[in-house]
């Protein structure tokens, strides 16, 4: 037999890239598609959003500053699976100079609806859930009850003499009998059938589903609109592809070291970086330093999206102060004698952010915008600009500029990135009752480019 190669630890040694649970937002070529055009669950760069219900006020989009009209930065197909909530994330951006460093320059809404057909699924799916559970705990608990009965004297006698004994009584006794039909209960086999039904039914209802999307959206044209007649950017496809990050190289050092360092740093065991600390003295460009070395595997990157996640920073700034705050305690505490004591790292702490004003639930990180989404807009911009035009376009594009509501140049956004939150419970509330659509804003911190 040929001899196996031996393991080896060297520093040179091929590791494979490690996926996290970030999504990463990709530029994919420009939106040209009516039907896209008009369809919510279509992400996109730039164009006019797609609403789920009735047209919110038009003011959603207006600059707190200059009071005017924004232009959509993008808009974000982002339902989550255990809601019964079709669900979009809007983010507008001003970019005129005067604006840039202010509060309400960028503004971010989240748009629900009640999607009938996929809260039926989920109510089944949840009920599913429930007696798959309690079939769980019931089959533990006759596991227990034949566990415990067999540590029992197998020679013992039980119950009356049985005038015809078995001859193969004392064997059933000491290693088990067949259990009767009436031990397996229909709870037990019941929620496979049922997984194998509802995959059918997703199968038949998925084509269905589509098309009531689209022609939902169909009846919601902007064509008569208000909003038709903002500035927008020309609209452009966004795929999404899963962030992977380089392993580190494999350095020699004990079991002890190895586990002391992935505590400070906050690696999880699935190569996550959800809980990554940065150093109490950080400082600008240290921080910088670090966001640009992450964000350098994937530059194309317009959006981070990690529900529940943790945001990257950009700076050492007052919102990296707010978010990554100092340590109560200044050191980790260490088990090993051999080893001295390290000072505590910041990590994410959002439990200064202001709740949910609907719901009163806590916030939470859901994506941010990168710098390179800049570049994109301004280059669809000037793809745009280069357009013929008629002679209508050419004088209604130069009243919107008289009237300071026209495009303007994207080169005025100066954010390095925009740090979005949202509700935690993603609340659904007119008062104290759920409806059946909800139009809510959320908050936004930037971090701006200096």
């Amino acid at each position: 037999m040929p001899a196996e190669d031996d393991w080896s630890d060297s520093d040179e040694e091929v590791l494979s890239d490690a996926e996290t649970s970030v999504q990463l937002g990709l530029p994919d070529g420009h939106l040209e598609s009516s039907n896209d055009i008009l369809d919510a669950a279509v992400s996109r760069i730039g164009g006019h959003p797609a609403f789920l219900t009735q047209e919110p006020p038009f003011e959603s989009a207006r600059c707190h500053n200059c009071s005017n009209s924004m232009e959509l930065l993008v808009q974000l197909w982002c339902p989550l699976e255990d809601s019964p909530n079709d669900r979009a994330l809007y983010i507008w951006g001003c970019a005129r100079s005067g604006c840039q460093r202010k509060t309400g320059s960028i503004r971010a809404w989240r748009g629900l609806k009640l999607n009938e057909k996929y809260a039926a699924k989920l109510e089944k799916k949840q009920a599913r859930q429930k007696q798959l559970e309690e079939a769980r705990i019931k089959a533990s608990a006759e596991e227990q009850a034949r566990a415990a009965a067999a540590k029992t004297n197998p020679f013992a006698m039980k119950g009356p003499t049985n005038s015809n004994p078995s001859p193969f009584g004392l064997g059933a006794q000491v290693f088990g009998g067949t259990p009767t039909p009436s031990t397996i209960t229909g709870a037990e086999a019941g929620p496979d059938m049922d997984d194998d039904e509802e995959d059918a039914d997703d199968d038949e209802d998925s084509s269905e589903d589509e098309d009531d999307l689209v022609t939902a959206m169909a009846s919601t044209t902007l064509e008569d609109s208000q909003w038709k007649t903002a500035p927008a950017y020309s609209p452009m496809y966004m795929s999404t592809v899963a962030e992977y990050l380089p392993p580190a190289p494999r350095a020699r050092v004990s079991p002890e070291e190895a586990l002391l360092e992935e505590a400070a740093e906050g690696k999880t065991k699935e190569g996550g970086w959800g809980m990554e600390g940065y150093e109490n003295s950080m400082n600008l460009d240290q921080v910088f330093e670090r966001f640009t070395r992450r964000v350098g595997y994937q530059g194309e990157q317009c959006i981070r999206y990690e529900l529940s996640g943790t945001p990257l920073p950009f700076a050492g700034d007052s919102v990296f102060e707010q978010i990554f705050p100092v340590p109560s305690s200044p050191y980790v505490s260490v088990t090993k004698a051999a080893f001295n004591a390290t000072a505590a790292k910041r990590t994410y702490d959002p439990s200064a952010l202001p709740s949910c004003p609907i719901c009163k639930g806590k916030r939470v990180f859901e994506c941010q915008l990168m710098p390179n989404l800049i570049s994109v807009l301004e280059t669809s911009a000037e793809n745009k600009g280069s357009k013929f035009q008629t002679d209508a376009e050419r004088r209604q594009e130069i009243e919107q500029a008289l009237k300071g509501s026209g495009p303007v140049e994207v080169q005025g956004m100066q954010w390095g990135t925009c740090l979005v939150f949202s509700c935690e419970k993603d609340c659904c509330l007119e008062g104290t009752a759920r409806a059946t659509s909800a139009w809510r804003e959320e908050v936004v911190l930037v971090q701006w480019d200096e």
